[in-house]
């Protein structure tokens, strides 16, 4: 069945199953790259997009059930305001060690920084949940996270 999706502002169509989940209809039918295969459960945050501005496990998404809305990935973060501030606090404060969660890291935390922009800790806490890190840099993630929505690092 084709679909028409908007993903990064670009209308893009894939002759897929409508139960293909939404990580392999990008990675495998689009070639956008950017959200990771973690676990395949929603357990581990590495396939984090934005579907109509929620971030949202693109591991568990049917295609079937994104409809009209917009997918966003990590290769927008550049060209969005928020995204741009994130990913440079990410690179100030040397978040990444691996790398490999931090697509989707970045994309919770632009989406918690534009319905928070003055997020506490307890948000943070409550919007990372479930974005896994095997390299524990939690407390460098907390730090870009204030960073990035314009307060003192703690």
């Amino acid at each position: 069945m084709a679909f028409s999706l908007s993903v990064n502002g670009k209308s893009m169509t894939a002759d897929v199953d409508p139960a293909k989940p939404l990580l392999w209809v990008l990675r495998e039918d689009l070639g956008v790259l950017g959200p990771k295969y973690g676990c395949g459960m929603a357990q581990c945050g590495a396939c984090t997009v934005h579907i109509d501005g929620r971030p949202a496990r693109s591991c568990i998404t049917p295609v079937s059930s994104v409809g009209n809305a917009k997918v966003v990935t990590i290769e927008a973060m550049s060209a969005d305001p928020v995204g741009q501030k994130v990913q440079a606090a990410w690179t100030d404060l040397d978040v990444a060690q691996c790398g490999y969660c931090q697509p989707g890291q970045i994309m919770s935390a632009t989406a918690l920084i534009k319905s928070k922009p003055q997020p506490t800790d307890a948000d943070i806490d409550q919007a990372m949940n479930g974005n896994l890190c095997r390299c524990a840099t939690y407390i460098r993630i907390r730090k870009a996270i204030k960073r990035a929505s314009g307060q003192k690092e703690v």
